[in-house]
């Protein structure tokens, strides 16, 4: 008993497969297994996702006592839906591991070694006061505002905690594309499209390319960052117009 509680602990895939009953997919492994600081899930609409982000949710949260866990999204009902999967997830343990909470409600719980899990509303002026978080889960993450994002960070400073972007595109901008694509090392990154999904059939994306166009069907299933439909200018245009070497006209 001690080895399989031991093994669970330090492998959250075989927390997965062996305390939840649930079969990762090559990918959701990698990323459970992921050890480093920050994560980019850029993953195709039903890959899994938000899964694979709530069994870590749960895994932090068990087998690291006083832990903070924040699940964030652009709005509060997503955050709600997102909690729901930790949730289920939970329910889904054997009994003789299934925590007695000390907390349960719609948006957060306690669990009886002072972990708590809660979800966050999508503004900015609302989710202050929060620190020392263990993980951080941003979900929906193209569609999350700048400045939300933004004060979410200082909550890793002291904990030094981990923190989780996952999304499908929404075009080049936002905070979610600039780490993609300019985040550097900092970041690891695990990009799914849908075609690599076992559980998305061909002949659906097929009449999903028909039925959404290229562009939609490009960012939705492909997880393309595409140019946004009313862009005068394409992001390589607007980089290629700036220059250091130009003196600005004021300042």
């Amino acid at each position: 008993m001690l080895n399989t509680d031991l093994r669970r602990a330090l492998d959250p895939a075989a927390f997965a497969r062996e305390a939840l009953s649930f079969m990762p997919d090559t990918w959701q492994e990698e990323a459970l297994r992921w050890s480093g600081k920050r994560l980019l899930l850029n993953c195709c609409r039903q890959s899994g996702k938000s899964t694979t982000a709530a069994i870590l949710a749960l895994h932090t949260a068990l087998f690291r006592p006083a832990s903070l866990v924040l699940l964030v999204s652009p709005s509060l009902r997503q955050s709600s839906e997102l909690f729901r999967k930790v949730q289920d997830m939970l329910k889904a343990l054997p009994a003789c591991v299934l925590p007695a909470l000390v907390e349960d409600n719609r948006l957060s719980l306690v669990m009886p070694n002072r972990s708590r899990i809660v979800s966050l509303p999508g503004t900015e002026g609302t989710i202050r006061g929060f620190s020392g978080a263990a993980l951080i889960i941003e979900d929906e993450a193209a569609r999350v505002p700048d400045e939300l994002y933004k004060a979410v960070r200082p909550m890793l400073a002291v904990s030094g905690g981990r923190l989780i972007l996952m999304s499908t595109p929404f075009g080049k901008r936002g905070h979610f594309f600039h780490e993609w694509q300019e985040g550097g090392d900092t970041w690891e990154r695990i990009r799914i499209q849908a075609t690599a999904c076992p559980r998305i059939a061909h002949e659906f994306l097929a009449e999903e390319r028909r039925a959404l166009g290229d562009w939609w069907f490009r960012q939705e299933y492909m997880c393309d960052f595409v140019e946004t439909v009313d862009q005068a200018f394409s992001y390589e245009h607007v980089l290629g117009a700036v220059s250091s070497e130009i003196k600005p006209l004021w300042g």
